[in-house]
């Protein structure tokens, strides 16, 4: 993947981007607004540098647990994204993230960085679903994994249909939470 951006095209675009808009880049208050905005695309888009696996390699920080096969789960998970669709920006989203370990627990704070680092993209709510899911189980050596997200998107609340309050909730669901339906209700209870 392109693991870094160049600065100098974003610049440009969002030149051309507020001109076309009606405004004069080189205003004051706007003047620095090119270089301020490729400056926070290093880090809103910091996810789209890697692809899964080198995200699961990067957090792979687990502690054997031999005898554990009990439910994990952290639960909301502050993340935001943006939709590829409208670049608009996903928010209020929480993802929740359950496995059963198959010998090995991962740091917990490992979870929530992988939910961060794979919502740094241009991204679909479904595929954060299913790409966080495929990291924990590639990092878990599980295929037993939950993940389940919800949020808002402003390509919904804000243009469009204008339906503010509108929440899309999103799972995938491996392995015995897929077989298993009590085991899923009882991720499902435990996330009231």
């Amino acid at each position: 993947m392109k693991k870094e951006f160049d600065h100098e095209r974003i610049k440009e675009a969002v030149r051309i981007l507020i001109e076309e808009l009606g405004d004069d880049p080189e205003r004051e208050g706007l003047k620095d607004t090119p270089d301020r905005v490729a400056r926070m695309f290093d880090e809103v888009f910091e996810g789209m540098r890697y692809t899964n696996d080198e995200i699961a390699d990067m957090f792979n920080r687990c502690f054997e647990a031999e005898k554990s096969r009990d439910l994990v789960l952290v639960k909301d998970i502050e993340v935001f994204s943006h939709c590829e669709h409208h670049l608009a920006l996903m928010y209020n989203m929480h993802c929740h993230v359950g496995y059963i370990p198959n010998g090995k627990v991962i740091g917990l704070s490992k979870i929530a960085r992988i939910c961060d680092m794979v919502s740094k993209r241009l991204q679909l709510q479904e595929r954060i679903c299913s790409d966080i899911a495929e990291i924990i189980q590639k990092v878990c050596g599980t295929e037993d994994v939950i993940v389940i997200v919800e949020g808002e998107h402003s390509c919904m609340t804000a243009r469009g249909i204008k339906k503010g309050g509108a929440k899309t909730r999103t799972a995938a669901i491996r392995g015995l939470f897929d077989t298993d339906h009590e085991l899923r209700n009882e991720v499902y209870n435990l996330l009231r």
